[in-house]
């Protein structure tokens, strides 16, 4: 029986049990995915520290006493991505790198496992178009992998082909239709602004997960569904149920101080932001926590948790990756329009992806160019994401082009449709309305 489900796209880099992008998750502003997001990234299925400690040390053992065995070298690359993705440490990523080709190395042909843990490697790192390549490798040798479909879908959505991760999910559909799958088509549908569809195939995957952490991860996932739709009392429950069933599941705190920022408190969302930051120091979580420091009129330690995230983006880069979304995200968040353009240009150069689109936008509308910063926000919104993000920033550059009418009606949809979007963007889309009064 083949699973038609209507798909596209991805929250947050996910792959089979090791799927990770550390950096900034999809959406206007940083989301757990993601994560994703993610963003963007929240993969399924979030090994405990411990076990994937564990399961590096067995494998180890394993090569120490076969340094032969190709498939065991694939699975300790596979293991460090994992490892990078739980501690967003991406020192792990030259280490799983090395594994990987060692194993490639010692087989070089018909070794599918290896270019699968490369291509999990290089979106990773935010070589998407690598990543798509290595998965095509892949799946010349093994067209019946799953795990290599889960990358190509990854990958395509990310270089912003959604026809093309569609058809990739709809072979992982078939092929394994588990819960990295689903949470793949539900992102889809999400991406596509179906969001009661993408939550209720969201639901679909609660239903088959056992495990505590992708129950976490589901539960995740539903929560930032309502979230977006502006439902706090059900997102707080999606939250609360998720870390009752893994307090060890990051991503909830995050959506918990969210939700008790918009409740108006304060504090006690300032202190979850702070205990989810020591705990996994992300540049996504660290420019949350400095947007609700500086909505809470503490600009200069917003500017602390800026730096840090300045300081994971050099080290993401220093391992490997490129991110000139987060940091064009950074620039923006520090003021510095004219790096931001010029990051967010270098991205929309490898890949057309929505983020990419409203953040070039928005970049451009800081510098100054509202003209050539509009159709970049129209880019994004026209994906049909429902993000109110997109439709805040799309509003103001209409506003400062003097659309008025056009400015009131998009403003209007992104607080209709979470009027908590942002601690700082929020009240400024109320303000400008108030001011434009009625129509």
């Amino acid at each position: 029986m083949r699973h038609r489900i209507l798909i596209i796209g991805l929250a947050a880099i996910l792959l089979t049990g090791v799927g990770v992008v550390f950096g900034l998750h999809p959406g206007g502003s940083p989301k757990a995915d993601t994560a994703q997001a993610s963003g963007t990234v929240a993969p399924a299925g979030q090994a405990p520290a411990d076990q994937l400690a564990g399961g590096v040390a067995r494998a180890q053992e394993r090569l120490r006493a076969v340094p032969g065995d190709y498939v065991t070298w694939a699975a300790l690359g596979s293991a460090y991505i994992e490892r990078a993705r739980v501690t967003a440490d991406p020192t792990y990523y030259p280490k799983a790198e090395g594994a990987l080709r060692h194993s490639l190395q010692l087989r070089s042909t018909g070794n599918p496992a290896a270019l699968v843990g490369l291509g999990a490697l290089a979106n990773a790192r935010h070589e998407f178009a690598a990543a798509r390549d290595l998965a095509h490798r892949a799946l010349r040798i093994d067209p019946y992998s799953a795990d290599a479909y889960g990358v190509l879908a990854d990958a395509q959505t990310q270089l912003g082909n959604p026809p093309a991760a569609t058809d990739a999910i709809q072979h992982m559909l078939d092929l394994r239709p588990g819960l990295a799958a689903y949470a793949r088509a539900s992102y889809d549908l999400e991406q596509q602004g179906r969001l009661g569809d993408a939550a209720a195939l969201m639901r679909r995957a609660l239903g088959d997960a056992v495990d505590p952490a992708d129950i976490a991860f589901c539960r995740y996932q539903l929560g930032e569904l309502a979230w977006r739709t502006g439902r706090l009392g059900d997102a707080e429950t999606e939250y609360a149920d998720g870390q009752a069933a893994d307090p060890a599941y990051l991503p909830l705190l995050a959506g918990q101080a969210r939700v008790t920022a918009a409740h108006g408190q304060t504090a006690a969302a300032l202190a979850d932001y702070a205990e989810l930051t020591a705990r996994y120091p992300s540049p996504a979580y660290l420019m949350e926590y400095a947007n609700l420091l500086r909505a809470a009129g503490q600009p200069t330690r917003a500017n602390q948790q800026l730096a840090l995230a300045a300081a994971a983006l050099r080290l993401f880069t220093a391992n490997g990756g490129t991110d000139d979304l987060g940091v064009a995200q950074l620039a923006l968040a520090q003021g510095h329009s004219r790096e931001a353009v010029l990051a967010a240009e270098r991205e929309w150069s490898r890949r057309h992806f929505a983020d990419v689109a409203d953040a070039l936008g928005w970049a451009l509308h800081q510098s100054g160019a509202n003209a050539e910063a509009i159709s970049y926000a129209r880019k994004a919104d026209a994906l049909g994401a429902r993000n109110s993000g997109y439709r805040f920033h799309l509003g103001m550059i209409e506003l400062s082009l003097g659309r008025n009418g056009d400015a009131r009606r998009d403003l209007s949809a992104a607080l209709a449709l979470n009027p908590h979007f942002s601690p700082l963007d929020a009240p400024v889309a109320t303000a400008v309305l108030n001011r434009l009064g009625p129509r």
